[in-house]
Parts: structure tokens; sequence; C-alpha cells
């Protein structure tokens, strides 16, 4: 199943949404609030590798849970991956007026994400940077992003995964254990949290302009989400770690990412579907009714697995 909008529909349907892009713009910059990264590393923490007449990293040096080890590491490959996130985003906004405006904003904002996480993980020790390294050139040297290149698809797709995103550092953040980690998560959350409401207002928008072609969007994105993060090398293994320290998992993703935005847009309750729509929205909540039976399911297991461990 795929979203279907002809050519000549999405253009007309970009130019109609682009003075709500300009309006949703000057109120992302009337809220969002500048920061620099440096503020947010403990330089103080910090000292030489091998090379410099210091020490190289050992695993002792990281006093990171695992999991939480492992979502720090996902979580900052995603940022990493900014130029083919920016390169999507051009090809399905592109560069001219209000739409161009808002792209290089947000791809200003997202590279402070990448910038103080760096910075914070090799200061503290908390990870490997030559394995970081290496796996940061094996994901963006593949050039693999996984949002769609149409305007519908992406701007659902976006409005998701920055909300999928503001929930994954927050919880990376608490997970951490350190002060100054989750202060840090919870600013990059604040920026994600910022960039979702933009898409989702956006989408709110297109839903009112055409409907069904909107409806049938959400449904593929829905049925079809992933994470950004999902070709690094190792994601599975590490997202099974996340899932089972509860940091992002199935119920997370169901309850605080999917449910709260469709409510938002009151998908179950508008009736200015005609039948594509009512079809595609059908098929959305059948959908969401096996997601909700795995959460259970996947939730059930992990508590099983936890009281077993502490027996």
């Amino acid at each position: 199943m795929s979203s279907t909008v002809d050519h000549e529909r999405s253009a007309a349907l970009f130019r109609e949404l682009e003075p709500v892009v300009a309006e949703n713009m000057n109120r992302h910059l009337a809220v969002v609030r500048d920061w620099n990264p440096h503020d947010y590393v403990p330089w103080s923490e910090g000292r030489n590798y091998k090379l410099l007449g210091g020490a190289d990293w050992e695993p002792d040096d990281s006093k990171i849970d695992p999991a939480a080890r492992a979502s720090l590491i996902v979580n900052l490959l995603t940022e990493d991956n900014l130029p083919a996130y920016h390169q999507n985003l051009v090809t399905a906004l592109g560069t001219g007026g209000a739409w161009g405006e808002w792209v290089y904003r947000w791809t200003a904002e997202e590279a402070r994400h990448a910038i103080t996480l760096r910075d914070y993980l090799v200061v503290t020790r908390a990870v490997d940077p030559v394995d970081l390294e290496q796996r940061r050139m094996q994901f963006v040297a593949s050039g693999g992003a996984g949002e769609p290149t149409e305007l519908l698809p992406n701007v659902v797709y976006t409005a998701f995964q920055e909300l999928a995103t503001r929930l994954s550092h927050r919880n990376t953040g608490t997970a951490t254990g350190c002060a100054i980690g989750e202060q840090l998560l919870a600013r990059i959350a604040a920026d994600e949290n910022l960039h979702m409401l933009f898409y989702r207002n956006l989408v709110a928008s297109a839903l009112e302009l055409a409907p069904d072609e909107t409806m049938e969007a959400i449904r593929d994105v829905v049925m079809n989400f992933e994470m950004p993060g999902v070709g690094q090398p190792g994601f599975r293994r590490f997202a099974a770690m996340i899932a089972n320290a509860g940091i992002y998992d199935l119920r997370l993703h169901h309850d605080k990412v999917i449910m709260p935005i469709l409510r938002h847009w009151r998908i179950f309750e508008r009736e200015d579907f005609s039948g594509r729509g009512d079809q595609a929205r059908s098929e959305l909540a059948a959908f969401l009714h096996r997601l909700d039976t795995l959460a259970g399911r996947f939730t059930e297991r992990r508590a099983e697995r936890n009281a077993a461990v502490a027996v």
C-alpha cells in the first residue's frame, strides 16, 4: 500500500501549505531557545588520549549502564546522519521560500545535537571513541536514511519521528544516572519537541486540505515506521537492549508516540474522509490493534524475565 498523490495535486498542495510553513516558522522562532553546545560538556573531566600522551579508552572508564550506553550510541549516530536527512528534506520540501527557510533552520538546530553529544561522550569516556568513530563512518558513508522523500509521507514521518526521538533522548538521559547527561539530553529533547510541533501542525493543515491523501500517508507511515537509526551497525542488538531497559519499546511507541499524535489530529473522530480515507483509517485501526497486542506481550515477557532474574 502507498499513498497516491499525482504530481499536479502534490505541487498544488505544496503551494497551499507554504503559508502554514511560514506561520509555523515564525511561531518556532518566537519560542525556540538558542543554546551553546560547549555549555553542556564537563570539560574538567577530560584528559588526553594516547596519541597526546594520555591513555586510550578502557571499559572501566565508563560508569554508564550498558543499555544506556547503547542508547547513547544509537542516538548520536542518528544525529550524525544529518547530511542524509537534509538531502531527503531538500528532495521532499525544496530550498525555496518558507519551505527552504525551515529546512536550513532545522538543519542548523539539529547539528548542535551531534556536536554536543559527541563532546560529552568523549570527554566523560562514556563510550569507546574508536568504536564510535568506526560506527559513524560506516553508517554515514552508507548514505542510509529511512524517511520518504515525497511531500506528505515526509512530513507525516517526521512528525512521528521527532516525537519518538524526543522520548528516546529524555529516557536515555534518565538512564545514564549522570546529572549532566540528563540535563544535556533534556535540552536536546526540548528541540525535538519543537520540531515535532512544527510537523504536527503542518500535517493537521494537510488533513484539512487533502484529507484522503493525508490519511493514506499517515496509514503508510505508521504501518511501516522505523527509527532513522535502523541502518546502523549492530542496530538490532542495541535496539533490543534499549527496549529491555524500557528506554524505548513497543509499549512506549504505541502509547507515547503514535496515539498522542493521532488523537491530536482527531483521526478516529473525523468525518471528512471519502472511501479512500475511510479504508486507510480502517487499515490503520486494525494495525494499531495488532501493535497494542504485541506491545502488551512484550511488556509481560519483560516483566517475567526481570522477575526470574530477581529471584
